[in-house]
């Protein structure tokens, strides 16, 4: 805000653009009662116009289709019970598909985004915590079951496209098997101070959940008590959030942000002796201290005269660096453009463009290199069939605003050394992104 007060203030829920925006007042009559109920389809659909590479005979040429219907409660308590400041969110999926990349071979980045993190499922709980702001909304605090990754190195930007290598977060955002991204939740706390209006300092500890993304015990979300609690994640994130220019104000949101998890991971390349496990046949040594970073920047650059508050062109880039010793991604770094209603005539489309890199830890290449030299013909750690280094993904689509509440992207994405194996020739996909605001 402007010019915050010093009381304890519960900020406007967002009313997104959707298909039944006020169906027979309901909406509006929610609302006014701190009650905003949301439901979302998202749809994605990728097509591999490459065939796959000779010699593997469980790769084929094939398309998918993947998807989920969201469904958002968000209760202002202040209204209905007067508890100043305090508001509760509850978020609710329900998925279904598959993606088209593993037929390709490639196990790193999806091509179709939607899928994962517990499969077809009817419903899954992805978060319900309650939040309280003091202070004019300069303080928020929040408590219960949390998304991390949708709080920290977190941008509404990413899903203005479709592979996951990029869209809900950069991939090496979450190279840890206890960090969580949507649509896995686990228990968490959060705080988020603004000592100035462009700038912020957020702090959380989330605790450590084995198997957060496995069907077993998290298939529904569902999953509250503290069984596969197995140690701490503490992320920190400073940021910027500067409006330039005069006459159209341009923001930015630039961040740099660290965290610490203490919970067991396997090293990538020795065991508890010290020697390469992959010749010694023993356990991965595990590290009970491993860590995470990433410094991320994205920039209105300029803005269309003739288009909406939204349009223009905005640029996006940034790196992801992890502890190389427990990580398949050692780092990743990006950069994407989207420049929204560029054409006179059309000014809510949008055309995007993004290029993802990223290098394979050197233990993970180093194991691969030793599995796959003793038994030629076996599949390494990860799904390799061959040494893992690097791999490079660009995607382009464009945003066409059917009406009001739909959109349609149509899609295109060149995988360069695909599951980061130069065995593997390189794919291409085409395909869509529909996504469709229902209320």
């Amino acid at each position: 805000m402007a010019h915050p007060s010093n009381s304890p203030v519960v900020p406007a829920f967002s009313r997104p653009e959707a298909v039944f925006s006020d169906p027979f007042g309901m909406t509006s009559w929610l609302r006014a009662r701190g009650i905003a109920l949301t439901m979302d389809n998202t749809n994605e659909y990728t097509d591999a116009i490459t065939a796959p590479t000779p010699g593997h005979p469980n790769y084929k040429q094939g398309s998918s289709n993947a998807g989920q219907v969201n469904t958002a409660l968000h209760i202002n308590w202040e209204k209905i019970l007067g508890l100043k400041g305090f508001a509760t969110h509850t978020l609710f999926t329900s998925r279904y598909g598959t993606t088209a990349n593993r037929m390709m071979g490639d196990w790193l980045a999806h091509s179709s985004e939607i899928y994962g993190g517990g499969g077809n499922v009817v419903v899954h709980l992805v978060t319900a915590y309650g939040e309280e702001n003091l202070l004019g909304g300069r303080v928020s605090i929040a408590g219960g079951r949390l998304t991390e990754m949708s709080e920290f190195s977190a941008s509404s930007l990413f899903c203005n496209f479709q592979n996951n290598s990029f869209c809900g977060r950069p991939k090496a955002a979450i190279d840890n098997q206890y960090i969580t991204s949507y649509p896995a939740g686990e228990w968490g706390f959060r705080v988020r101070g603004r000592p100035s209006r462009y700038i912020y300092i957020q702090a959380g500890v989330y605790f450590a959940e084995r198997g957060i993304y496995a069907n077993s015990q998290h298939r529904t979300g569902f999953h509250f008590n503290s069984s596969n609690i197995v140690g701490q994640l503490a992320p920190i994130e400073f940021g910027w959030e500067p409006l330039f220019g005069r006459q159209h104000k341009l923001p930015g949101h630039y961040k740099i942000g660290a965290q610490l998890i203490s919970a067991p991971n396997p090293d990538n390349y020795y065991d508890a002796a010290g020697q390469p496990y992959a010749l010694s046949g023993k356990t991965a040594r595990n590290h009970q201290q491993t860590w995470s970073t990433w410094f991320e920047i994205d920039q209105k650059l300029l803005h269309h005269s003739y288009s909406n508050s939204e349009g223009g062109l905005t640029t996006m880039a940034g790196v992801i660096y992890n502890d190389p010793r427990t990580s398949l991604r050692n780092y990743e770094t990006y950069v994407a453009f989207v420049d929204r209603g560029f054409l006179r005539s059309r000014p809510y489309d949008s055309l995007g463009v993004v290029m993802t890199y990223v290098k394979i830890a050197p233990g993970v290449s180093a194991t691969d290199m030793l599995d796959l030299n003793m038994v030629p013909e076996k599949t390494a750690p990860n799904h390799a069939t061959g040494v893992q280094g690097h791999a490079t993904i660009f995607e382009t689509d464009y945003q066409v605003h059917v009406m009001r509440g739909v959109v349609l992207a149509p899609d295109f994405q060149i995988y360069f050394h695909p599951n980061a194996q130069r065995n593997l020739r390189n794919v291409e996909f085409i395909g869509f992104k529909s996504q469709i605001q229902i209320l």
